[in-house]
Formats: C-alpha cells, structure tokens, sequence
C-alpha cells in the first residue's frame, strides 16, 4: 500500500533559494558533488532494481575497478555502465532540453556491456513487467509513442513545475517502456537531468522505499500520475536537504 506522500514542490524551491546563494559552486566543491552523487545514485538506482552491491562495494568497483566476489559479472557491469551514463548525464545538464538522441545515448551507455546490441535502441519484441498486470505498448508503436514524447516535452515544461516535470518524463519512459531492458535506470537518469538542467539536485530514492516507489510507478502507468508527482516531490523534499547539509559541511568547516 502507497503511504500519504504530499506534495512539496513550494517547500523544495524555498530549499533552492538557499542553495542559490551559494552558487556559483567552486570547481572543487562540483567535483566532490559529483562524484558523492555518482556513487549514491549508481548505488541506489541500480538496487531498485534489485542488484545486490552495497554502496561501498558500488563505489570500489566504479573506483577502483575492483571485482567483487560472490556477485555477478551482470551487477558489477549494472555499476559501470550507469556510471559512465552519469558521466553523460552531468555534461547534459549544461542544456536546456533534452533529445531523443540523449535518450538513447544513456541507455547505450548503461547497457553495452550486458547486450552491446540492443544498447541505445528501442525494443523489438514485446515485453512483460512482472508482478503487474500493466502491458507496455506493443514494439512496433514504440518509435511513434518516443518521438510524440519527445514533441511534448516543451510544452510540459512550460505546463509543469520542474519537479513535476522532471517526474513526467520518468512516467512517460516507464509507462513506454521502449527498451527490452533498463528502463527503469533510464527513466531516473532522465528525471534526474531535467532536473540539473533546472538547477535542482539529483533524486535520490532510498532503497527503503523501493516497495512504495514501485507501487507509484505503477500507478502511474495507469494513469494516476498525481499520486507519482507527490511520491517524487517528497524523495525530492529529502534529497534537497540532503544537499544543503553536504554544501553547509563543506563550505562550513
């Protein structure tokens, strides 16, 4: 069951107006920012979907190139592979918009160690999400649904607040659902670069909400895509703070 999520979309940008008064954020401190958000969203994204690396196992591989033993070539491969689309993700973040040809780069990014063929391009046969009765567009309408996606990006950021937008465009790409694998990492890197793009941190979703935040997906993919914006904009809320108290220890000590 989906708890009381609200949503905090003024409260997030009175938290923006504090970190606005830091920036513009001195090469080191963007260096150490990046790298912390590489490691915690490397991490947590990729457990979502259930690989097993614990954070600081996520962070030797990605650092150290280290293999861990006991876990599988595919999870250590999960690691690098959103760790090179991170990379991609905070060069785009210099943008104003966001191109089907970023989309497709992520997710080739991500995926071309698992199945180099299929990465960076859309499915071409039908897929099943388990544990839900929801069924993705059928293959062949997956190119259409994408390309009017991308179309209607500019008039939803116009429509929305960059939170709720940010989150629209997970919706958009989980209920599509336009690769045989990956969508669900590449539907938080697409929300998290719409919102670096309007000057707002990462998302980070806790593994601990992982039932919760799964259940608003699917939600989502049945149309009730407010009760996913709430879910969004109170991780959001948390992931603000978080960011404000890295900046506070940083430039404060």
């Amino acid at each position: 069951m989906l708890y009381n999520y609200k949503n905090k979309n003024r409260e997030i940008d009175e938290l923006k107006k504090e970190i606005d008064k830091y920036r513009p954020f001195n090469k080191c401190l963007t260096k150490k920012l990046q790298e912390y958000y590489r490691i915690g969203f490397t991490y947590t994204s990729n457990a979502l979907e259930g690989n097993s690396l614990t954070e600081s196992e996520t962070k030797v591989i990605i650092e150290e190139g280290i293999t861990i033993g006991g876990k599988s070539i595919k999870e250590h491969n999960e690691a690098l592979g959103h760790s090179d689309a991170y990379t991609l993700l905070v060069s785009l973040a210099k943008n104003n918009k966001i191109t089907q040809a970023n989309i497709l780069e992520l997710h080739r990014l991500f995926y071309y160690r698992i199945d180099e063929k299929k990465a960076g391009k859309y499915r071409k046969e039908e897929v099943f999400i388990s544990g839900t009765d929801y069924l993705p567009p059928k293959y062949n309408d997956v190119p259409l649904l994408m390309q009017q996606f991308i179309t209607d990006m500019p008039k939803l950021k116009m429509a929305l607040h960059p939170v709720s937008y940010a989150a629209k465009l997970h919706e958009r790409i989980a209920t599509i659902h336009p690769f045989v694998d990956g969508n669900g990492r590449t539907a938080r890197l697409i929300m998290n670069l719409a919102l670096l793009q309007s000057g707002y941190p990462i998302i980070i979703i806790p593994t601990i909400l992982r039932d919760n935040y799964i259940s608003s997906v699917r939600l989502s993919n049945k149309g009730d895509i407010e009760s996913f914006y709430d879910f969004i904009s109170d991780v959001e809320y948390e992931s603000i703070r978080d960011y404000i108290r890295f900046l506070k220890y940083y430039l404060e000590k």
